[in-house]
C-alpha cells in the first residue's frame, strides 16, 4: 500500500527495491507513470517500469536516501532527495551510483500517494 505522505511512499519504494520486491515497488507508481531509468531515457507505464526496476534489483542493491525537500500543492507534491546505491553486477563487479532525485507524486482518492514521475537523475 502506498504511503500516507509523499516521503513515506518514496521510502517504501527504496525498501521494496532493497528487499528485491519488484511487485511492491511497481505498485507505488500510477499506472501511466514515467520513470527515467537512465539519464535521458524515460520509460512509461507499469510494465516498462517493472522491467527497469528489475535491472536495479538485479544489482542486489543497498539503496539509501536523504529527503531534501517536499513541496505539496493540493493533491500534487514535488519530492527531492539525495540517494546512493551500492550493489554488484551478476559477475560480481561493484556498482556505485547516486544522484539528486526529482519526483512528482499525486494524492489518490483514498488519501495515499503514488509516484507519477520518478527522475532519479533529477536536478542536474
Amino acid at each position: 500500500m502506498a504511503g500516507q505522505n509523499p516521503a513515506e511512499t518514496v521510502n517504501q519504494l527504496m525498501g521494496a527495491i532493497n528487499r528485491g520486491d519488484v511487485e511492491s515497488a511497481v505498485a507505488l507508481y500510477e499506472p501511466e507513470a514515467t520513470l527515467v531509468a537512465e539519464p535521458g531515457k524515460p520509460v512509461r507505464g507499469r510494465t516498462a517500469i517493472r522491467a527497469a526496476l528489475e535491472g536495479f534489483i538485479a544489482l542486489k542493491p543497498t539503496l539509501t536516501g536523504e529527503t531534501h525537500q517536499v513541496i505539496e500543492g493540493g493533491d500534487v507534491a514535488l519530492f527531492s532527495s539525495k540517494w546512493s546505491l551500492k550493489g554488484a553486477t551478476p559477475d560480481g563487479k561493484p556498482v556505485h551510483m547516486g544522484g539528486i532525485s526529482s519526483d512528482v507524486l499525486r494524492r489518490q482518492a483514498d488519501g495515499t500517494w503514488l509516484i507519477v514521475i520518478d527522475n532519479p537523475w533529477g536536478t542536474g
